[in-house]
């Protein structure tokens, strides 16, 4: 139960775990997500307030942990309980952990705030009946603080700006909150406050927001950004007093305000240049942005050796309905482009994105997976990531398709399996559900594959031949880099796809998926 006359109070904000059989904990384990980080940074500097963050898909060896995976909350409150509560919902698969966090701590009296991309309109009800008290609508650095100071000195949260609460068992929305855009009024990320997390690669940030309108993406808006000044800042801080190395800018798509963001690439070049030391960033970023060597060069000599660029799809009926405004062959040309400037390239892509047409367009499942190989080989991509369509809360696609009948329903097809690795609704034909999930393993099972753990052995014993390259050891450097840390990658890739496919043949999802098609063929009869 909540004591307000307590002197010092406790936040702890949680990140659910993925899960159990989700492809990607192998990364989460090695990072954390930022939004959580700010928000804990945020409450920090408030009087009488103390902030831990618990990352359950990165918990160290010290890490107290339960028998059904995540962290052990029983034996966290045992030891340093807390008063209050917040939950990131910012990736709706780990919603059903969440909510069995949340009941967790509510039966114990304990205020639970939510937070997070999934908590939209229509989710609202649903969370606010699962053990959330308060959930915080958009950024929450600001709305956190008022909401804590409210609660704590027993006052009215009707004029709390950006937040929603139940009120006669009727949810309550209140005023929504103006997007954030005086950023150096923000404390900068704090990352001691991620307790028992051993993070090797740094999330940071500098613009929020993006204006590309992707029918499938729930980030909206026009893009805010901070100075350059202060992104440097954070990385600064973080090198120098955590040793990191390895950072991941989280901006949708870097680039965006172009001269600031060479400004920032040659600011960051001098510090490493300064301070001696090299460090490895890998961004997001479109593909049109290969057109601008300035900008290419400048993120290069800045420390940048690896861009995400989501393809999407190399069919462009799809593309069309992303309202994606590229054609397949100029993607490869401008990835190639990436390519010669040196970058690493990782490409995701979506398969079997649902068109919005009449149906007159039909590909086969073998004519669609040929396109994708074809593409990608041409394109030199040195890794890939194939999802399948999401249709995440809050978007226009899970509308559209809401609309036409085809999403499965959520008693039967849980939000724990809306993570791209598993089909949610019903495909264009000639597809079929089973088509879907069995050629995104067709994919990448190709790229990913056992025979490059003999390549990574030989590129090891070829290492000497960088002799011949001693008048320019940078270049004789990146030729032998780059296909032994692909050979690497994809090896790791057919580990990691391996294990997936183990736990996904003992899971469940089959016959939910069985389940889940007699239920919508009887609902759309109906």
């Amino acid at each position: 139960m909540f004591d307000p006359a307590k002197k010092r109070h406790r936040l702890r904000i949680i990140v659910p775990a993925y899960p159990a059989f989700n492809i990607y904990s192998g990364v989460a384990n090695k990072t954390t997500a930022l939004g959580p980080v700010c928000v804990a940074s945020a409450v920090n500097e408030m009087e009488g307030w103390d902030v831990e963050v618990i990352d359950e898909n990165n918990l160290c060896r010290y890490g107290p942990r339960s028998q059904e995976g995540g962290a052990d909350h029983e034996f966290l409150q045992r030891s340093r309980p807390a008063d209050i509560v917040g939950l990131y919902g910012g990736l709706t698969s780990t919603i059903p952990r969440l909510y069995r966090i949340a009941r967790f701590y509510k039966e114990k009296g304990i205020p639970v705030i939510g937070g997070g991309q999934h908590f939209v309109d229509e989710n609202l009800d649903e969370a606010l009946h699962s053990g959330i008290d308060y959930i915080v609508r958009g950024e929450g650095e600001i709305t956190i603080k008022e909401l804590l100071q409210a609660i704590r000195e027993g006052k009215s949260i009707d004029l709390i700006r950006g937040i929603a609460y139940l009120k006669d068992d009727k949810v309550v929305l209140t005023e929504p909150r103006e997007p954030i855009t005086d950023f150096d009024a923000l404390p900068h990320p704090n990352f001691s406050l991620v307790r028992y997390a051993k993070i090797k690669l740094y999330p940071v940030g500098r613009i929020r927001g993006c204006g590309m309108d992707c029918e499938f993406c729930t980030v909206k808006g026009k893009p805010r950004c901070a100075s350059p000044e202060r992104l440097l800042e954070d990385i600064r801080f973080l090198l120098e007093t955590r040793d990191a190395r390895h950072f991941f800018i989280v901006d949708d798509l870097f680039g965006q305000y172009r001269d600031e963001t060479i400004e920032f690439c040659r600011m960051l070049e001098c510090y490493q240049r300064r301070v001696d030391r090299r460090l490895d960033i890998t961004v997001q970023i479109r593909l049109d942005k290969a057109r601008d060597p300035e900008l290419l060069t400048a993120m290069r000599h800045a420390g940048i050796n690896t861009v995400a660029i989501g393809f999407e799809s190399p069919i462009d009926e799809e593309l069309l309905a992303m309202r994606k405004k590229v054609r397949p062959q100029d993607m490869i040309d401008l990835a190639r482009a990436y390519h010669r400037a040196g970058f690493l390239v990782h490409g995701m892509f979506i398969f079997g994105y649902p068109l919005k047409g009449s149906g007159d367009f039909v590909l086969s499942r073998e004519e669609r997976i040929r396109r994708f190989r074809t593409f990608i080989k041409k394109a030199k991509i040195d890794t890939v990531q194939i999802l399948l369509p999401v249709p995440l809360p809050g978007t226009e696609l899970r509308q559209r398709l809401k609309e036409q009948g085809r999403i499965y329903p959520k008693d039967d097809i849980g939000w724990e399996y809306y993570d791209g690795n598993f089909p949610i609704f019903e495909p264009d034909r000639p597809l079929s559900a089973k088509d879907l999930q069995d050629s995104i393993c067709d994919i990448m099972g190709k790229f990913y594959q056992f025979k490059y753990m003999f390549m990574v052995g030989f590129h090891i014993f070829s290492f000497p031949a960088l002799v011949f390259f001693l008048h320019n050891i940078k270049s004789g450097w990146r030729r032998w880099y780059r296909p032994w840390r692909n050979a690497l990658a994809r090896f790791g890739g057919w580990i990691i796809l391996k294990g997936w496919l183990s736990q996904f043949e003992r899971g469940p999802f089959i016959q939910k998926l069985k389940q889940a098609q007699r239920h919508l063929r009887e609902k759309n009869n109906h």
